[in-house]
């Protein structure tokens, strides 16, 4: 597989799928820039080679074909003013407009694309049928665009010399500029980008070439959200810990009263299945003893200690309790590979947060001594960042659902277009 590292951009023109899809305000400026910043070594690695970028990427949900709302130009100032040059745009991003632009982008220069999913093509999916369609055609819409969605790669691809995919939020969809492209180009001319990279690499000291004692921490609110990623590290991790919501779930399969707590009752006899099949693995699987129980979904509610397994009636688990606490803090210290996904209580009430806390504080002591932590799906990002501790763990994923389905199991469409 062709490394951006050893890859010389010199007079070569590079597409470079990227994730830009930032939040707009109202006077579509960007409030948050992480995914732009992100991806500037990528960008900064090929134009100082002496090549010349072409970026392609989404913004937002567009349905309707060209909305101003959606519409690149907005990012143009500010990716300028991160490069410290001028930026192109090209108000299309095929066609005799984008194929201009890109013959006349000189080394060194930049040309962002119009949003890429101002076409149905992108996605690959049929716009604009009636509600009352039919299955047949349903069917033959879907047909028409896939048959479109070559011709539509194809006036990607002869854009540029040579392809690079930066995008690991995007990296589990099978579009035409994520992984459809890639066929187009030779193999010596087809690379991950360095934020895709450190992605796919972080993953990988987790799954495959972790050093023991690998821990991982599951929490949020449904077991039925998380079940295919716990099934999956079962025969992976040394340590499960179940935190948030969820472990209410596992509660009432052993019996416990769990008051007004979130329980998915139709998961009942998963969380069982769950718990065998860790005891079969010699997995040690760590699930709360107490809780912080609210008599109301308030930041300002009354609270009191309670056992997991008996939660008063009308009151619900909102945080793990003190004992709770000490028992993931022993284990997640004593671990050299971590990943962990889901907050460990209601964290965005400030009254809620000390179980959500005391594991960010924790992983962060683990990674000053030592250990590999990633960390990876929004609330747990969110709670990293919230916390200040962004800097004090070894990897914080943009990746959202790409990260979520890899650490499933699943061979995501960007990764493998890539990589074989």
């Amino acid at each position: 597989m062709q490394s951006i590292d050893n890859y010389n951009f010199n007079g070569k023109k590079a597409f470079v799928r990227v994730d830009f899809n930032v939040p707009l305000n109202a006077d579509m400026q960007i409030t948050d820039d992480t995914r732009m910043q992100k991806a500037l070594p990528t960008l900064k690695k090929i134009l100082a080679d002496g090549g010349s970028v072409i970026i392609g990427s989404h913004l937002g949900r567009p349905k309707k074909g060209p909305e101003d709302k959606f519409s690149l130009k907005h990012i143009v100032p500010h990716l300028a003013e991160l490069l410290g040059q001028e930026v192109k745009f090209a108000a299309d991003c095929k066609g005799p407009v984008a194929e201009e632009a890109a013959a006349a982008l000189k080394p060194g220069e930049v040309l962002v694309l119009e949003n890429l999913r101002f076409y149905a093509e992108e996605e690959g999916k049929p716009r604009g049928l009636a509600e009352d369609a039919s299955d047949e055609e349903k069917a033959a819409a879907k047909k028409a665009v896939k048959a479109s969605q070559k011709e539509f790669t194809k006036d990607l691809a002869k854009l540029a010399d040579c392809y690079v995919n930066d995008a690991f939020g995007t990296a589990h969809r099978a579009h035409a500029s994520t992984a459809l492209i890639a066929d187009l180009f030779d193999t010596n001319d087809k690379m991950f980008g360095y934020l895709m990279q450190k992605e796919v690499d972080a993953v990988g000291k987790v799954l495959t070439t972790a050093v023991k004692p690998v821990t991982a921490i599951i929490g949020g609110s449904k077991v039925s959200s998380k079940i295919t990623i716990i099934e999956n590290l079962l025969s992976k991790v040394d340590n499960l810990l179940i935190v948030g919501g969820m472990a209410f779930t596992f509660a009432k399969a052993m019996g416990g009263n769990i008051g007004s707590s979130l329980c998915e009752d139709e998961m009942l006899d998963t969380a069982k299945a769950v718990m065998a099949k860790a005891k079969e693995l010699g997995v040690n699987l760590v699930l709360p003893v107490d809780c912080i129980a609210a008599d109301k979904f308030d930041n300002n509610a009354a609270t009191q200690v309670s056992s997991d397994m008996d939660i008063p009636e009308g009151w619900m688990g909102l945080d793990l309790g003190p004992e709770s606490c000490v028992l993931m803090d022993d284990v997640i210290k004593t671990s050299k590979t971590i990943l962990w996904n889901g907050p460990a209580g209601v964290f965005e009430f400030e009254n809620f947060q000390t179980g959500t806390k005391t594991i960010a504080l924790a992983i962060a002591d683990a990674t000053a001594n030592g250990a590999f932590s990633l960390i990876g799906g929004g609330d747990s990002v969110a709670a990293i960042n919230a916390f200040h501790l962004a800097d004090k763990v070894s990897y914080v994923s943009t990746g959202g659902g790409a990260l979520l389905e890899m650490i499933e199991g699943k061979d995501l469409p960007g990764v493998k277009a890539i990589r074989g």
